[in-house]
């Protein structure tokens, strides 16, 4: 089968590099610096600078020597490398997890996709690299700032407005029934505080066997959620996980982990929706003495609830949408 057109995004990645370019500078002592590539600017150090120009035009991989003879490596950042350098009011959803959720939720080119808590949008670049132009990915944000930050984010990386995506404002429950006819969503992938709220919309908006998945911070959380998707019945068992990062030292017959790893970020748990009027198996284990007592109370801070100041999103906001307009209005002077 011939493809008739790339990918959005793909010739950016591909060939020279240019004015408008985000460019990743890996110094002699492993150290990145991420800049935008501009006729006429500078990257300055206190060890020395050297002019964009010299890098414009070159092919990536090259190497550039500033004043003080200090040489870096250029390349283009990686999705992961954008993700963590990229401007974000929100925490992020970072790569490991990213990683997990598009395996383990089986995104695939063509799904119809919800996700709900979109924060700076590092999520969802990965879904819809997962689900290419052909896919559909709605993603729903409360916060309006949040959602300037994401759309800058996302339209930064892949060079413009993506095909496959639309970004609604407001609640899930609310949105989700607009975006798509009931039961015909593939998945739905909820990061938000209380995702529990949720299971009921989520359940309509899920076709069967569908996945559900949600991104939670702390055991409390991870605790309702799966009572909660077990009581309403209509889900299969939810498997929970959290996957940690350890990168090893290489040199020489000198191999040994690294001092330092990524641990804990999240916990990940999914089901898979049921049929229509079915309800899921009973559980045969029987649950330890203990593990259900009989008043519950859940504060914000039990649910890890952490608020990020009015001033940093404004900040956040500004910085994003300069970058974007950098790169979007290169585009239109190549049209």
């Amino acid at each position: 089968m011939t493809q008739t057109s790339e990918p959005v995004g793909a010739s950016e990645r591909r060939g020279p590099l240019r004015a408008g370019d985000r460019v990743q500078l890996t110094d002699p002592k492993g150290r990145h610096h991420t800049i935008v590539l501009g006729h006429g600017k500078q990257f300055h150090t206190h060890r020395g600078l050297f002019h964009h120009d010299d890098v414009i035009g070159q092919p990536e991989g090259c190497v550039v020597r500033n004043t003080a003879g200090i040489e870096y490596l250029v390349l283009r950042p990686l999705l992961s490398d954008f993700v963590l350098s990229m401007p974000r009011g929100a925490a992020v959803v970072y790569p490991k997890d990213a990683g997990q959720i598009i395996q383990m939720a089986d995104i695939f080119p063509g799904a119809r996709v919800v996700e709900a808590g979109v924060g700076s949008g590092a999520l969802t670049m990965s879904l819809l690299r997962a689900v290419g132009d052909s896919g559909q990915l709605v993603s729903i944000e409360r916060r309006e700032d949040f959602a300037d930050i994401a759309r800058a984010n996302v339209e930064s990386h892949f060079g413009g407005p993506h095909p496959a995506w639309r970004l609604e404002i407001g609640d899930f429950a609310d949105r989700v029934g607009d975006a798509f006819e009931p039961g015909t969503v593939d998945r739905i992938v909820l990061d938000m505080l209380a995702p529990w709220e949720n299971i009921d919309a989520a359940a309509d908006a899920l076709a069967p066997g569908g996945v559900f998945l949600a991104y939670v911070a702390t055991t409390t959380q991870l605790s309702r959620l799966a009572e909660d998707l077990r009581e309403h019945g209509g889900y299969t068992e939810p498997r929970a996980w959290e996957t940690m990062v350890r990168t090893w030292h290489l040199e020489g017959l000198a191999v040994r982990p690294d001092h330092r790893m990524v641990g804990h970020t999240g916990f990940l748990l999914t089901a898979r929706r049921m049929a229509p009027g079915v309800d899921a198996p009973l559980r045969h284990r029987r649950p330890a003495k203990g593990s259900y007592p009989h008043e519950e109370q859940w504060t914000p801070e039990d649910l890890g609830e952490r608020g990020v100041s009015d001033k940093k999103v404004r900040k956040v906001r500004r910085d994003a949408t300069a970058v974007a307009d950098i790169v979007l209005n290169r585009a239109d002077e190549e049209d």
